[in-house]
């Protein structure tokens, strides 16, 4: 099943793993981008994502499992890709400035229809 990480400094703090077929929509989960930095080297996420560092393969791996009500899904990807994103979305967002890219005039807007 294809997996595509994505990001955008619109949600600073988050990434996205969409994951599915190419004939149907996919299935997206969002979570922390410093918990996907940390798993690079250790197991983290005691939640519904948990990442995890694998070294037994080579090249080395990175396993995401995904949890729900319903099930648990094993997502595998290549540890120097999933590396490669993160330094391309440190470019676009540096480690700690993510608040200053947070638009939250605009979240006040949305969840109450009028101006913060």
């Amino acid at each position: 099943m294809p997996a595509e990480l994505h990001y955008g400094s619109t949600d600073p703090y988050a990434v996205r793993l969409s994951l599915g077929p190419s004939t149907g929509p996919p299935v997206t989960w969002v979570f922390a981008r410093e918990l996907l930095a940390e798993g690079l080297t250790r197991p983290a996420g005691p939640g519904d994502v948990q990442v995890l560092p694998w070294h037994c393969r080579t090249p080395r791996t990175l396993r995401i499992v995904l949890s729900n009500g319903t099930g648990t899904a094993l997502v595998e990807l290549a540890a120097a890709e999933v590396a490669a994103f993160l330094r391309r979305t440190f470019d676009v967002v540096p480690p700690g400035t993510e608040s200053e890219h947070l638009d939250l005039d605009g979240v006040i807007t949305a969840l109450t229809g009028r101006s913060g």
